[in-house]
């Protein structure tokens, strides 16, 4: 057996497992030992990428980075206590109020599931603090790539949150315009949007050269990509071919992933045996782990992390270490795989009460203001409920009108043959009429 390079970790084997090539092996026994090298080593190139991947945040295995603890006391970092400086007092109450009305929109939309409006449901509570301290970081020309449960960063991007429910309701393929906000629609493939998004930024990046290059009048904000993604997605191989791509190119594009810790029913400690952070070694650029329950941090690796994208620094990896409270999504229960005191031990780490902690020992927030948080939260609920009681069921004949731009036989007999089997259930002769009488 001979060692093929990157065998190991994807096999499970190891290098004392496997035999070297008979030519290596006879200069082992009295000739020396050749072993194959890459064509990197002994190359500055190498090393210069790892020190500059290094320069800031020091080892990749350093310790996580938090600001604002559970027990709402504010600490301070070396790089990122700048950025958390210029958040302003009402930054900081914006940020709350954000948190609360997403998870107040969150405990909605899965009452709306649990009584049959919805077909699913992928809840984020606990998840509020990485969503909304990335998203408010952001900028309007920034172009953020979701997976399906950035509710949170929805509502940083001004997506109205009634039209996330539509995807979920079976009534669109999406639900809301990308264009008018810079937020991408769901994506339910784990990890396909990472591609996506490294091959935006790319676009990205050459726009801004040939702007550059005209030296064009009223040139555009230098803008970067958000792609989020899950610790259960950083096992695919998409991930892996993102970075491979975003790292050669130096693509303007950050890597946010939500460590929740459970990919459904699989622990973080499964999927990877090092901090996901760490990774970001291996393809020459910057990994943050960051405590994804500590927004003030949160916010302030994230506006670092998209000014080192938008300067042409080329990609930054961050994990936000978090917790997924609840379940995977309505149809799954955490009880058969995880303990409750693992839950009650999370919950003690609440990104909102450790918040509402500093807001007020700072004087910053009063009753009164907590009190209109949550009336605004009750509106909102209301507002949403409302809403998804009132969307239609589209017109199935949309569905075949939408394959070619032009008509196509092949779907008008599709068509047909689907017209002639509705005909055979109860009320079918009516609907099979009234496709007639559309004119189909």
């Amino acid at each position: 057996m001979y060692a093929v390079p990157g065998m190991y970790s994807s096999c499970g084997i190891y290098p004392s497992d496997i035999a070297l090539h008979p030519d290596a092996a006879s200069k082992e026994n009295g000739m020396g030992t050749h072993l194959p090298s890459t064509e990197f080593d002994g190359t500055a190139v190498d090393d210069q990428r790892e020190a500059d991947a290094e320069a800031v945040l020091g080892e990749p295995a350093a310790q996580m980075v938090q600001l604002l603890g559970p027990d709402g006391k504010l600490g301070t970092d070396p790089v990122f206590s700048d950025y958390a400086d210029k958040l302003t007092p009402e930054d900081l109450r914006g940020l709350y109020a954000d948190m609360a009305a997403i998870r107040r929109f969150d405990v909605e939309a899965t009452a709306l599931q649990r009584q049959g409006q919805l077909a699913l449901w992928p809840p984020l509570t606990g998840q509020e603090a990485a969503q909304i301290g990335s998203g408010r970081a952001s900028q309007p020309q920034d172009y953020i790539f979701p997976t399906y449960r950035e509710h949170g960063v929805a509502l940083t991007r001004n997506v109205d949150l009634a039209e996330l429910l539509r995807q979920f309701r079976g009534v669109s393929n999406g639900g809301w315009n990308p264009k008018d906000t810079n937020f991408h629609l769901y994506t339910l493939v784990l990890a396909a949007q990472t591609l996506h998004a490294v091959g935006y930024a790319m676009g990205i990046q050459r726009d801004q050269k040939l702007a550059a290059a005209s030296d064009a009048a009223g040139k555009q904000p230098d803008a970067a990509v958000i792609a989020y993604f899950g610790d259960g997605a950083s096992s695919e191989g998409d991930v892996h071919e993102s970075m491979v791509f975003a790292s050669s190119y130096k693509a303007p594009v950050v890597f946010f992933c939500q460590n929740n810790h459970w990919a459904i029913s699989v622990p973080t400690n499964v999927q990877s045996r090092v901090p996901l952070s760490n990774r970001a070694k291996g393809y020459g650029f910057p990994g943050i782990r960051v405590d994804g329950n500590d927004v003030i941090a949160v916010h302030a690796v994230t506006e670092w992390a998209l000014e080192h994208a938008r300067q042409g620094k080329g990609p930054v990896l961050i994990e936000a270490f978090t917790y997924r409270v609840g379940a995977h999504t309505t149809a799954d229960d955490p009880t058969k795989y995880r303990q409750s005191s693992e839950e009650d031990a999370w919950r003690a780490k609440d990104p909102l009460a450790r918040l509402e902690k500093y807001l007020r020992a700072e004087g910053l927030a009063d009753d009164a203001y907590f009190a209109k948080v949550k009336a605004d939260g009750d509106e909102l609920a209301a507002y949403v409920r409302r809403t998804a009681h009132d969307l239609e069921d589209p017109d199935i004949r949309q569905a075949f009108a939408n394959v070619y731009k032009e008509a196509h036989p092949l779907v008008a007999e599709e068509l047909a043959w689907f017209e002639e089997y509705s005909a055979g259930f109860a009320g079918g002769e009516e609907y099979a009429g009234q496709v007639e009488e559309a004119g189909h």
